[in-house]
């Protein structure tokens, strides 16, 4: 057996079972060796049930107290709840549709549970917990890890265990591909050595050898991409006869509003790039509500008025038509001749048609939409400018599509995402980097608040009464149920609940990252259009629309999130005239969260958080608390992993100076992995 061979060589995997798999980007052996835990469960010594916190997996130690209940009549809604005591007090344990339970667990059994600790109508319960016999029960699992893995409907993480065990079994040893001098230079692990200890870690020490091995090698291939990419593509002759035109800044000067001081001097940078010698490959950087919108509503303008096409690709349609309207009432007030058009995938095929035709003709200058403009029946007339945001940051084979449709377009990268010059240097190094690092005057600041979660009910208060003045509010759960245990709020549990508390003149709705696309767009245009008050989310809202009618960010169990990505999903809220609010919301009494969520109390600087979050994160903890989103990178992050993402940078760099076309018979293995790499993304494009 080989990575390269069809999941279904297992056992087990027939063609239903390998279509599931296929849900989750695993179709190949290797795919699947590659598909690693999310995080592990760590099951340590049993706890008294008087230390049990909430928010926390706990094993709590003791004896089946009474007899057990059976609640609710369908298998559906049937709960088993049962009491467990030990010496310093007693718990209540509930499990969801596991009826049998109920003549299992028997008056003065000792037990072991393993399970979430929440509280529930003000006490604390232990929920579904699993349930071990002592002494050998638990003993068997006692300080191992046990990965855990992403999940979807139909995979269980038991089978994903399964499948990886058998595949580490039966595969051949794979030959490595790091060169060997990196490897020693950095302490890395082998490769073979590193997948087994990645999925079936046997202490914290070879977890956290494996994991730098795999983080490194995620970072050294995406630079390395990257710089072969700019060395192949440096300097790009600019065919692009673009020119300043005087409506640009009579537009400028007849905005309701002055550009700030930071605003004009990126203007000038993508200016000077637009109408030099060379292509322009720009990242604009800025945090949430610095005015990046209008500095890529200028570039248009700028390729427009010089016969020239330009592109904006959203990361959603819901945000996509949000800009086309932007667009289109600004040219109005502004008295613009240029024409822009929407283009997205859930256009009914009429529409796409003439909008292709629009675009093949040149009669639009203007073309905002989703990955729909770069499939290959968008054919345009001159394309000149391409902005995208680091959601959908082009890849090698994206720009070659692009190329492929005509000239070859500028390029320029709008992020949100405050990072360290020090770190957006490496990860964005095939683009010249601009700072907005300065808000609008008129912005009025967001006020913050770190509480526990007995403020909860005062939280649910204000929240109505913002609704009650107009305006909207958003609660943030940091993921839905992903494994067979419960990690997190429940986003629709959740939403039942604010809504039963809220009451019925309160329109709640919930969105996941699990809803197919139409009807996360269907929900958040529900939201803008103000049909909804409170929208429950996890952080799928990040790359959202513009609310400014939305005044309030609840986000609960925020200890769980990085501070870089708090203060994004806090950016959703302060962008209207009325006062805004983000509430905190934490479970946990530890020093260290306090000392971290205070700085985001303290400031509303993006760039002033991402260097504090990058002092304090260090090395990280065992899991780290990973910034979902955040460069979708699959198991490096740039906060936590800074060091290691400063180590690959220098190692490319070593490598390039010695084999820049990586030609070496040592290197060979390495040049092959980079083919496979952009083979691979190939296909992913072509998919789009």
């Amino acid at each position: 057996m080989n990575e390269l061979q069809n999941i279904n060589v297992l056992k087990g995997i027939g063609e239903k079972t390998a279509k599931l798999f296929g849900k989750l980007d695993i179709f190949t052996v290797g795919d699947l060796l590659h598909y690693f835990p999310r995080s592990y469960d760590v099951y340590e010594e049993p706890i008294p049930i008087s230390e049990a916190e909430e928010g926390r997996f706990a094993s709590i130690s003791g004896s089946v107290f009474g007899r057990a209940q059976l609640f609710g009549s369908s298998p559906n809604t049937q709960i088993v709840s049962v009491q467990i005591k030990d010496l310093t007090g007693t718990m209540q344990a509930v499990w969801f549709r596991m009826p049998f339970l109920k003549n299992t667990l028997i008056n003065g059994m000792p037990v072991i549970l393993r399970g979430k600790v929440v509280r529930k109508r003000g006490r604390l319960i232990i929920e579904h917990p699993e349930i071990f016999q002592p002494p050998s029960g638990y003993d068997n699992k006692k300080n191992t890890l046990q990965p855990v893995y992403p999940l979807t409907r139909g995979i269980t993480n038991n089978m994903i265990m399964k499948a990886v065990r058998q595949a580490l079994d039966e595969i051949q040893l794979q030959r490595e591909f790091l060169p060997e001098e990196i490897r020693r230079r950095y302490h890395l692990a082998e490769y073979n050595y590193a997948l087994a200890g990645i999925h079936f870690p046997l202490s914290k020490e070879n977890y956290c050898h494996a994991r730098e091995r795999f983080v490194f090698e995620e970072f050294f291939l995406f630079i390395l991409a990257l710089r072969q990419l700019k060395a192949k593509e440096e300097r790009i002759v600019n065919d692009l006869q673009i020119r300043m035109r005087p409506e640009i800044d009579i537009f400028i000067r007849s905005l309701p509003y002055e550009l700030t001081k930071a605003q004009k001097k990126v203007w000038r940078e993508i200016t000077d790039d637009m109408t030099g010698s060379y292509i322009m490959s720009r990242l604009v950087q800025g945090d949430v509500g610095s005015g990046k919108t209008i500095l890529a509503v200028l570039a248009l303008m700028l390729a427009g008025f010089n016969g020239y096409q330009g592109a904006l690709m959203a990361p959603t349609e819901v945000l996509a038509r949000q800009h086309f309207e932007s667009v289109r009432e600004l040219f109005k007030a502004g008295g613009i001749s240029l024409t822009p058009l929407l283009l997205t995938g859930s256009m009914k095929a009429k529409e796409k048609r003439e909008a292709y035709a629009k675009i093949e003709s040149g009669e639009a200058d203007i073309i905002i939409g989703t990955h729909a403009l770069i499939q290959e029946k968008a054919a345009y007339k001159r394309l000149g400018l391409v902005i995208t945001d680091e959601q959908h940051r082009f890849g090698v084979r994206q720009r070659e599509m692009l190329a492929g449709k005509g000239q070859r377009p500028h390029i320029l990268v709008m992020s949100a995402t405050p990072i360290p010059r020090t770190l957006a240097i490496i990860i964005y190094g095939d683009l010249d980097i601009s700072v907005v690092d300065e808000l609008p005057t008129n912005r009025l600041p967001i006020k913050n608040c770190v509480v526990d979660t007995q403020y909860r009910k005062t939280a649910f208060q204000f929240m109505e009464k913002q609704v009650r003045e107009g305006r909207q509010c958003y609660v943030i759960c940091p993921m839905v149920e992903e494994s067979e245990h419960m990690e997190a709020e429940n986003v629709i549990d959740y939403a039942s609940s604010l809504q039963q508390a809220l009451g019925n003149a309160v329109k709640v709705a919930h969105l996941h990252g699990k809803m197919k696309q139409s009807e996360k767009d269907r929900i958040m245009d529900g939201f803008l259009k103000k049909e909804t008050h409170v929208l429950v989310s996890t952080t799928v809202i990040e790359v959202g629309i513009n609310v400014p009618n939305a005044t309030v960010m609840l986000i609960e169990n925020a200890e769980r999130f990085g501070l870089a990505q708090l203060h994004q999903l806090r950016g959703r809220v302060g962008r209207g005239a009325h006062q805004s609010y983000c509430i905190f919301m934490t479970a946990s009494k530890a020093k260290e969260t306090k000392e971290r969520l205070e700085i985001l109390n303290q400031s509303n600087d993006g760039f002033f958080i991402a260097n504090e979050d990058l002092r304090l994160r260090g090395p990280g903890d065992l899991f780290g608390i990973r910034q979902s989103g955040l460069m979708d990178f699959k198991i490096g992050d740039i906060f936590q992993d800074a060091k290691i993402l400063q180590n690959a940078n220098e190692a490319v760099g070593l490598l390039l100076k010695t084999d820049a076309k990586l030609e070496e018979k040592k290197h060979e293995m390495l040049a092959e992995r980079m083919k496979q790499i952009f083979f691979k993304t190939e296909r992913i494009q072509k998919n789009l």
